[in-house]
């Protein structure tokens, strides 16, 4: 009896056999007329890259036939790269001058989680497979990314700080601006800090909140209403607290920062990426290859606020000389530092400037004179490092998670073609193939 039915089992499972091979054989077969993997400044010309499930399996020279069972598409007219990584979004809201500070007043939690639902998309429909999102309002980036995880909502994978970390007004204060009657005195729950035990609270709220990283607004900012964009606005020993606690709990820190003492003091601090850095300089530039700290540069929302406070009444009184003065430095301040040889991450700081348009970083990057292949890796390899995934993500290789984006025509030649992405497949399923 135990014969027979040892035997009957074997030969189900030889008859299953053909299936499973099927199953497992299915792929989506990728024939790109050009490949640039990021794993160097390299391109490769006719390229085949397959993909099972979720995750790239072969990479072959020249364009390679797919079985009956495999989807076959055809970007030989195309250049295929790693789906795009944006380091520094604000992924719920979007700004619109005065309203924006208004807004603060009139919506909920709700209406911000349904504004990051269609930014959401829209950023995905770009060509950006994964964000950092440095700051929101409600921690609805925390529900946002959940949701998107599960396949709920279309977007790009999300790694959000909740909401950032300030000091009594300093740039992330929620309550600046505000009448007294509505002020109160914000704490580390709402990330408001002052002193050592409170800049612990603030970064153990956050993980307790599901944050995947801090981000902490170590100088004056240019949108919030306070009189100085530059000034530093924590103590060395605030920042030792929040660096050594978030390290603690397995969390990075992404620093706002415009002035350079608020700056070197992060820097010094340990913490793993300047934002902005309006006015870095020689010493600051030094101090960052000595500690390895990655700039995310944002020169879109540097443009972006100086044009707008060109316009009467668009920007609070208080805002828009900061906006002037800020906004115009930080394209000059990113050449100086790429020519510095700093570690550079591709950021746009959309939320201030329209979300979908962040392809523009890329070209106003070039334009400042670093080289299309290297914008490129900013935005893959090197965002996929200071996010301490690479080892899944950032490079179009055997065994990592095929995210990947193509646009028509060579973007070395022409930059701007990375505005306008054809194709978007993230985690093995394609979202857009114009």
């Amino acid at each position: 009896m135990k014969n027979s039915i040892f035997k009957s089992t074997l030969v189900l499972a030889a008859l299953a056999q053909p299936l499973l091979a099927s199953a497992v054989m299915a792929a989506t077969v990728i024939h790109a007329g050009s490949l640039i993997d990021s794993t160097s400044n390299k391109v490769i010309q006719k390229a085949t890259v397959i993909i099972t499930d979720n995750k790239i399996t072969a990479i072959n020279k020249g364009f390679t036939e797919g079985s009956s069972e495999d989807t076959v598409i055809d970007l030989s007219a195309y250049t295929l790269m790693p789906g795009f990584m944006d380091m520094h979004t604000h992924i719920s809201s979007q700004h619109n001058g005065l309203a924006s500070y208004i807004e603060r007043f009139t919506l909920n939690e709700a209406d911000y989680a349904i504004k990051g639902v269609h930014y959401a998309e829209k950023t995905l429909m770009a060509g950006f497979t994964t964000v950092r999102n440095l700051g929101d309002r409600h921690n609805e980036t925390v529900a946002l990314r959940n949701a998107i995880n599960k396949g709920m909502v279309k977007g790009p994978r999300i790694y959000t700080a909740a909401k950032s970390i300030a000091t009594t007004g300093g740039h992330a204060d929620p309550t600046n601006g505000h009448s007294k009657s509505i002020m109160g005195d914000p704490g580390p729950v709402d990330g408001v800090v002052n002193g050592v035990a409170q800049a612990r609270k603030a970064v153990r709220q956050r993980y307790k909140d599901g944050a995947d990283l801090i981000k902490i607004t170590a100088t004056g900012g240019v949108l919030s209403v306070a009189k100085s964009g530059q000034n530093p606005q924590f103590m060395d020993d605030e920042l030792t607290a929040i660096v050594q606690t978030a390290k603690d709990y397995g969390m990075t820190v992404a620093v706002h920062a415009h002035g350079k003492e608020g700056m070197l003091r992060a820097i010094k601090a340990g913490v793993n990426s300047i934002e902005h850095g309006t006015y870095m300089d020689k010493e600051v530039f030094k101090q960052m290859k000595k500690y390895g700290t990655y700039y995310v540069p944002t020169i879109i929302a540097g443009n972006w606020v100086a044009e707008k406070a060109k316009i009467d009444g668009f920007f609070p009184e208080l805002v828009r000389p900061k906006a002037a003065a800020i906004g115009p430095l930080i394209q000059q301040t990113f050449s100086n530092a790429y020519k510095a040889g700093v570690k550079i991450a591709f950021g746009t700081d959309s939320g201030v400037s329209a979300h979908g348009d962040n392809g523009l970083e890329f070209v106003l990057m070039v334009e400042a004179g670093m080289k299309p292949i290297e914008a490129i890796r900013s935005a893959t390899q090197n965002a996929a490092n200071l996010l301490n995934i690479s080892d899944s993500l950032g490079t179009i290789e055997v065994g990592k998670l095929a995210d990947l984006v193509a646009v028509k025509g060579d973007p070395l030649q022409q930059i701007s073609l990375l505005q306008n992405v054809n194709f978007v497949m993230k985690d093995g399923v394609i979202y857009k193939h114009q």
